[in-house]
């Protein structure tokens, strides 16, 4: 397979992960990390699946326990960086 071949693979790969993640944490993990969206509707879970399948390593890392806390912490606070 050449250098592209191998990069349709990973991506496709990529979106696979990012599809079978995003769809349950639209609909159901998503207030984890934004309070404001657990009162959200369907219409508003709907839309966000294909950022969430898109950004997807990104929003595990924020359901790691005790980094929504401190990123919520940092946003309140208004501090930005160390």
């Amino acid at each position: 397979m050449e250098i592209a071949g191998w990069i349709v693979l990973g991506l496709g790969v990529y979106l696979a992960v990012g599809v079978v993640f995003a769809v349950p944490f639209a609909f159901g993990l998503v207030g984890r990390v934004s309070p404001a969206a657990r009162g959200a509707g369907w219409g508003f879970r709907v839309l966000i699946v294909p950022g969430c399948a898109a950004v997807w390593p990104v929003l595990v890392w924020a359901l790691v326990p005790g980094r929504v806390v401190e990123a919520a912490a940092e946003f309140v606070d208004g501090e930005v960086g160390p």
